[in-house]
Formats: structure tokens, C-alpha cells, sequence
């Protein structure tokens, strides 16, 4: 074979056998972030941890959280919707962020439908009213009472203007006919600080993050948010069993890309992340402390992400809710 031939021969197999550079089949390439937009020890953060060891073993790359707290949310939001779509920048997914603000807060710096593209919706879980040991109130009736004898006088944390537990909070304030006071934090961590050092006295968190101190009776859970009881505090009675019939709220979290990330990248990230929520040991750990484990479709959590926003919009309408 004559030296050009041969020269020929070697260009055209190895462009056929090797992947491009930058070609999906060389994801991942280098370390890849979790964009967690509230701080740490809230309920994104704890289930961020859970799952991020086991997601870079299966990946081969290390999986880092990186905490972005700020605009309830919106900060993080608009980092990742700002990333390179080459899918080394996720973003756990806020449902307040990305179903509330929207119909709040018209100037988002993003469009959660036009700037993400919705990997998996890994948990849904439900809330918890509790109080600070102090207050003393001891069921949903009796703070309804108390907030009813002092109006105004009662203040609730949340994890800042627009998030899931202060719209759950204003819900259960127009349902119970009373009037308490917001202050926001930034994040259900700090939140739940604020309660457990007596400096506001209510709030309605994920049950995730609340759960070590209610059962540490550093708070008190009044009553959970779901339908049913939650098998992690079975004695602690639902919202709609103390009296406010059809009161029902949740949260959830799930991984989210850039736009235009390209949808091999998609498709292994999605079925990584399901068989990681589903190993034992990542699923007992969350399932263990109230959560319920989705790992749903890419389609499946888009549709679930327009849903809540068409209710969340109507809830906003309903209770009067403003920007803060």
C-alpha cells in the first residue's frame, strides 16, 4: 500500500472509531456541581448530600453541592440557567423557585419553562406545623385559638418571600381565619434556627430538616401537612384530622440542567440519578426521615412542574399574596 493509502486508511478508521472531542460519549469530563440555591442544613442541602457521593461513584466524576442561598431561591436558579448546557451544572430544583415565583414575581431573571430542562423529580414529602416548646399551644385548634386571642402577635418563620413553606403558611393562615406575621429568612435553615432559638414561634418546614428537633423536643409538631400520617412521626395527626378539612400541602426536589443540554447527557444523567435514589441505602435514609422517592421522567417532571404552577397560581390569587 502505497504511503498516501496507507496515510488515508489510518485518517478515515480512526475518525470512525474515536468520539469527537466534546462528544456526549465523553460525559463526564471533569467534576460536576449540584447548585443547591438555599444554604446549608435546609431540606434541598440534606437530600443534595444524600445522593451526591453515590451519583459520583456511578458517574466517575466527584459530585460537589455547592449552596447558593439568596432571593429565595432565584440567586442558584439563575447560576444554572446561566451554565454552560454541558451538563457538569445541575441545579436541585426549588419548587417554590420554579412554581411560585413565576405568578409572584414577574421579572424573574429566568423562565423556569424556557431556561431548564427537567431531569427527574427525585422526593416529594410533606410539611409540619411546629412550634417552639415555649408557645402553648399543643394541637392545630389550640394555636388557632392562641393566634386568634393575640392577633399579630405571632410570627412564622419561613425559608424567605415565595417559598413553599410561606405559601403553605399563608394558606393555613387564611384556612384558620387568623392573623400572624411573616419574617423570612434565607432558607429553611436558618428558619428553623430562628424558631428553635425562640425568636419567632411558628413554622410549617418540610419535615425533613424539622425532624431531628421534633424529635429531640426541641420543637413541637402540631400537626403534618399530607392526607395520611407520616410513617416517620406516626403519633403527630394531619392538618385535615385537627380540623381544617381538604388542607393538604407538600414539597418536593429534583434535578434540573441548563437548556439545550444535549439529550445523551439527559438520558444518562436521568437513569444514573434513578437507580442512585433507588439504592438501599440512599432510599432508607430519606424514606426514614419522611420523604417519599419519585425518580420520575424527564416528561413525567415537566408536567408535574406546569401543574403546580397552575395551582400555585391559583392558591396566590386566593390568599392575596405579594412580592415582600
Amino acid at each position: 500500500m502505497k504511503r498516501t493509502a496507507l496515510i488515508a486508511f489510518i485518517v478515515a478508521f480512526t475518525g470512525a472509531t474515536c468520539p469527537a472531542a466534546g462528544a456526549d460519549t465523553a460525559y463526564p469530563s471533569r467534576p460536576i456541581r449540584i447548585v443547591d440555591p438555599f444554604p446549608a442544613g435546609g431540606p434541598s442541602d440534606i437530600v443534595a448530600r444524600a445522593l451526591s457521593p453515590k451519583l459520583g461513584e456511578a458517574l466517575g466524576q466527584s459530585v460537589v453541592v455547592d449552596n447558593r442561598g439568596g432571593a429565595s431561591g432565584i440567586v442558584g436558579c439563575e447560576i444554572v440557567a446561566n451554565a454552560s448546557p454541558d451538563g457538569h451544572t445541575l441545579l436541585l430544583g426549588p419548587s417554590g423557585a420554579l412554581t411560585i415565583q413565576p405568578t409572584l414575581n414577574p421579572k424573574l431573571p429566568f423562565d423556569p419553562q424556557r431556561d431548564f430542562e427537567p431531569v427527574t423529580q427525585l422526593t416529594t414529602g410533606p410539611q409540619v406545623i411546629a412550634v417552639h416548646p415555649a408557645v402553648s399551644a399543643k394541637t392545630v385548634q389550640e394555636l388557632i385559638a392562641l393566634a386568634k386571642a393575640k392577633p399579630g402577635q405571632l410570627n412564622f418563620a419561613s425559608g424567605g418571600s415565595g417559598t413553599g413553606n410561606h405559601l403553605a403558611a399563608e394558606v393555613f393562615r387564611l384556612a384558620a381565619g387568623i392573623v400572624i406575621v411573616h419574617i423570612p429568612y434565607k432558607g429553611t435553615g436558618p428558619a428553623l434556627t430562628s424558631v428553635l432559638g425562640g425568636e419567632t414561634q411558628l413554622i410549617i418546614s418540610s419535615l425533613l430538616p424539622a425532624l431531628p428537633h421534633v424529635k429531640s423536643g426541641k420543637l413541637r409538631a402540631l400537626a403534618v401537612t399530607s392526607t395520611s400520617r407520616s410513617p416517620a412521626v406516626p403519633d403527630v395527626p394531619t392538618v385535615a384530622e385537627s380540623g381544617l378539612p381538604k388542607f393538604e400541602t407538600s414539597s418536593w426536589h429534583g434535578i434540573l440542567v441548563p437548556a439545550k443540554t444535549p439529550r445523551a447527557i439527559i438520558t444518562r444523567l436521568h437513569a444514573e440519578l434513578v437507580r442512585v435514589m433507588n439504592l438501599p441505602e440512599v432510599r432508607e435514609r430519606l424514606t426514614g426521615q419522611g420523604l417519599n422517592i419519585v425518580a420520575s421522567t424527564p416528561q413525567a417532571f415537566a408536567a408535574y412542574i406546569k401543574s403546580e404552577t397552575i395551582k400555585y397560581a391559583r392558591v396566590i390569587r386566593q390568599v392575596g399574596m405579594k412580592p415582600e
